[in-house]
């Protein structure tokens, strides 16, 4: 076996871990008892698709991948920062 086949399969492997961690974080997304709960599934779920970007740009090998999780992760950011100050305040705007 190639180091390149190994590292494939490491890839999809890594791949389908991921997948289930979004799983994972979307049956909390959905059953979670309390707002704070949905907003860290919310987060987890950006994070986990962040990770699925990269893993799938490695995968396929090109960087249009990692610019899609880029923009994902200050989207993610920006969404979870505004949630959490939703919360505490019930204001957005000060």
């Amino acid at each position: 076996m190639t180091p390149q086949a190994l590292v494939m399969y490491a890839i999809v492997a890594s791949m389908h871990v991921v997948g289930l961690a979004m799983l994972l974080a979307l049956v909390r997304l959905v059953r979670g008892p309390s707002v704070p709960d949905r907003i860290l599934a919310l987060d987890t779920l950006f994070v986990a698709a962040i990770a699925q970007l990269v893993l799938f740009g490695m995968y396929l090998g090109t960087a249009v991948y990692f610019e899609a999780a880029l923009i994902i992760a200050m989207l993610g950011f920006v969404g979870t920062v505004v949630l959490s100050k939703y919360v505490l305040r019930r204001d957005i705007v000060e």
